[in-house]
This record gives C-alpha cells, sequence and structure tokens, in this order.
C-alpha cells in the first residue's frame, strides 16, 4: 500500500561524469567524494528532506556498486521511511525487452509506474552531482502561484560563462519564451540549474510524445523543455540566489572544495538551519603532532599530521608524516604522505601511498596546472609528477582543461603525446 504524496523527487545518479577522469573509473559522479566527509550526493539528498520532501526515486545506471551501498536504506538523511523514502531505480528487464536509460527524459520515462505508486500532482527533477542547498518547498510554492506546467530553476552567472549552460530567456513575470541549450550568442545569463518541477499530468505527456519519436535524443534540455515551449505550455523560471556549484569536471571539484575554507566560505558547512546529512563511519579523533602546522584547512576524524598542511581538504584516515607538506590541496580517505613529499595544487584520490621525498604538483600561483593522482596509486620515492599530469596506476593522461574531441579514447600506450607509461618511468609501483 502507498500513501498519496503531494510531490516525488527523481534524482538522475546514472551519469559516468568522463570529465572527472579517474575519480570516476569504479564509482558513479555521486558518490565521489567531497569536503572532507561527504558525497556529493549528499547536498540532493539533504535538500530533499530539508525541503519536506521525503519521498526519492533515485536513478543509477554507471558504476551502481558503490552509490546504492552508500545510500543503502536512506536513514543517515531520515528517509528510510514505511510510506515513501528513498528507492533504488536501475534499468531493468520488462516482458517486452528492457534497455538503458537513454537520456535524463528516457530515465524518467521508464521510471513512471513508480511515481504512480505515490500518484502526485508534481514531480521534482534533480541531478545528482551538483554542490548546493536548496530549498525545493519554496520552489514548489512558486510553481503552483504561477499555475506552472514546468518551473525550471535557474541561477545568474557571468554573460561570457553563459554559453555552458543551458540559457532561459524570460517576460518580467518570469514566464519563458526561449530555452537555448549552451547558445553561442546568448541573450540571457539566466541559467538552468538542471532543476526542474513539472505537473505529472503535462511531463507524462511530453515524455511519452518524446519516447514516440526516433530522432530524439531522449533529453529534458534538448527534447522535452523545447516541445513543452513550442506548444505553448507555461514554462516559468524560478531565480535561485546562494551557492550552486556543477562539479562535472576536476577543476570545479577542486574549486568547490577550496569553497569551504576560510572565516566566511562561499559554502558553510556549518548551518545548523540546514544541514547536509551523510552515511558517516566511525574514525578516532584526529591528531596534529608535536612541530606539525596547520592553517586554513579542513581536517576530518582520522588524520594523522606531522608535516604542514596549507589551505587544504583532508579526508579521514589520511597520514601527514614528518616534514611532508600539503598545499592547495584535496586529499581523500587513507592517504599515506611519507617524510619529505609535497603535493600541490593537486587531487588524490582514496588510498594512495606518496614515497619520501616526492613532489607531486606545482603552485597554482605560479601558472602550475591541476595534478591529480588515481585511487590506489603507490607513487614512488625521490620523484616528480608535472603539474597537469593525472595518474591512473601504470599511466597518465595530460590535464586537459577542453573536452576532448569526439570519439578520443584513454588507452594505456598508444598517442604517446598525451600518454606515458609510469611503471616504465619508474615512478609508480
Amino acid at each position: 500500500m502507498f500513501r498519496k504524496k503531494k510531490c516525488v523527487a527523481m534524482l538522475l545518479a546514472g551519469g559516468q561524469g568522463s570529465r572527472l577522469y579517474v575519480l570516476t573509473k569504479q564509482i558513479a559522479k555521486p558518490a565521489v567524494h567531497f569536503g572532507g566527509k561527504y558525497r556529493i550526493i549528499d547536498f540532493t539528498l539533504s535538500n530533499c528532506i530539508n525541503s519536506g520532501i521525503d519521498t526519492v526515486g533515485v536513478l543509477t545506471q554507471y558504476q551502481p556498486l558503490e552509490l546504492n551501498d552508500y545510500i543503502d536504506n536512506g536513514e543517515p538523511w531520515d528517509l528510510d521511511r514505511t510510506y515513501g523514502g528513498v528507492h533504488i531505480l536501475p534499468p531493468y528487464q520488462r516482458v517486452h525487452g528492457g534497455d538503458w536509460y537513454k537520456g535524463t527524459a528516457n530515465a524518467i520515462y521508464q521510471n513512471m509506474n513508480f511515481i504512480d505508486r505515490y500518484t502526485p500532482e508534481y514531480v521534482l527533477i534533480l541531478s545528482g552531482d551538483h554542490i548546493y542547498k536548496m530549498d525545493y518547498s519554496k520552489m514548489l510554492d512558486y510553481h503552483i502561484e504561477k499555475n506552472a506546467d514546468c518551473t525550471i530553476a535557474v541561477l545568474s552567472v557571468p554573460l561570457e560563462e553563459a554559453s555552458r549552460f543551458g540559457i532561459t530567456n524570460t517576460y518580467d513575470d518570469g514566464r519563458i519564451y526561449e530555452f537555448e541549450e549552451k547558445p553561442t550568442e546568448p541573450k540571457s545569463n539566466k541559467a538552468s540549474m538542471g532543476v526542474y518541477i513539472f505537473k505529472k499530468e503535462a511531463l507524462y505527456r511530453y515524455l511519452i510524445e518524446d519516447e514516440a519519436d526516433e530522432y530524439s535524443s531522449k533529453d529534458f534540455g534538448k527534447n522535452v523543455i523545447p516541445a513543452m515551449l513550442q506548444s505553448g505550455e507555461k514554462l516559468y523560471a524560478y531565480p535561485f540566489q546562494g551557492y550552486w556549484k556543477d562539479v562535472g569536471t576536476l577543476q570545479s571539484l577542486w574549486e568547490a572544495n577550496m569553497d569551504l575554507l576560510g572565516t566566511s566560505p562561499k559554502l558553510d558547512l556549518n548551518d545548523h538551519k540546514w544541514k547536509i546529512s551523510y552515511r558517516h563511519y566511525p574514525d578516532h579523533p584526529h591528531y596534529i603532532g608535536k612541530g606539525a602546522m596547520v592553517a586554513n584547512s579542513v581536517i576530518a576524524e582520522g588524520c594523522e599530521i606531522h608535516g604542514t598542511v596549507v589551505n587544504s581538504v583532508l579526508f579521514s584516515g589520511v597520514t601527514i608524516e614528518k616534514g611532508a607538506v600539503v598545499k592547495d590541496s584535496v586529499v581523500m580517505r587513507n592517504t599515506l604522505i611519507k617524510e619529505g613529499a609535497s603535493i600541490d595544487y593537486s587531487i588524490v584520490d582514496v588510498g594512495v601511498q606518496v614515497g619520501q621525498n616526492v613532489k607531486i604538483g606545482e603552485e597554482k600561483v605560479n601558472g602550475g596546472e591541476l595534478t591529480v593522482l588515481g585511487s590506489g596509486v603507490k607513487v614512488k620515492e625521490d620523484t616528480f609528477i608535472h603539474g597537469g599530469e593525472i595518474v591512473d596506476s601504470n599511466m597518465y593522461i595530460k590535464y586537459l582543461e577542453k573536452p576532448m574531441a569526439k570519439g578520443f579514447a584513454i588507452t594505456r600506450k598508444t598517442d604517446g603525446a598525451i600518454h606515458a607509461n609510469f611503471l616504465e618511468r619508474g615512478v609508480v609501483e
């Protein structure tokens, strides 16, 4: 038996996150670590329960095991409900066949039976790969007040960056008259956040039409939203003011972690009025040794610091030995940085071992590029990894700020100008 819900949330968490390279080699992007003790998905799940939305379908696909284990029954976010709660929704086989999710719209289409369990009037569509705090109940009130068929949350961005987003062009009352997906010459700076509220009946009508279109990309931004506008449906932009970050690239993930630092951080996680919950794995208290120095950094429990940490975020279980220096970096769980090593402007994934007197990365202020070490990498002593390199076991990828060209594939020994074998170089074990 299922109780009626006013609004059901559908959280899209199946993306590969290819622009995070080695960080999403074995886990889905929403499961990537963030901020010392969180995962990216913690923010969207916490926003839901803080907004009074207690029924959430999480649509998974790429490398779902760790994400599924992490969410489990939803207890950390108070989503372990008898009626409602959190539900994992992977693709599945039906009587007449089955298929992977072919796009954001198709993913929702394949799970309309889940939505129907709760007979909601409204459906909230969310992404699981953004860092932000947002009260969805205020957006829902706005949606109802406008009697909208669809409401899109928008954020004002610098006009020079607007071409990276879906852009809404609106009348003075907020009604959308045009939606442009990553326009080369944007007419406004109102960027879509990928947060939508639909009347259920309108959503279903356009999902069914879109599914029948063999030429459609099955995507909300490319297909469903434009189709609704073309048909004269009432679409409104909901203005959001607050911190929001799409952490789909290595650079943006590093920046979001840095936004936690300082006496007045851009993203305040100490706000007791809007708690970001997470699945807690207990560890012993962190320890700062005699002679150690820590400045402007987040240090999670279980860390042991004997060296120097400046302007960095350290996850639980990190050990910094005597004489080691970590600066402007994000160091994830259970990483060991041995005596005399230095890490600058880098992201270090889970379970990495950095040998004695290793030098990783180059100072950002001197033009250095972001360096990344993948999970489980062991860097041999007395070696140097240049700024901008991405290390993954026995290979590396020169960091590319621009997206790879269509058809470009990461390989271990081809494309020698970009790739090299670290084992042959004697850098990693």
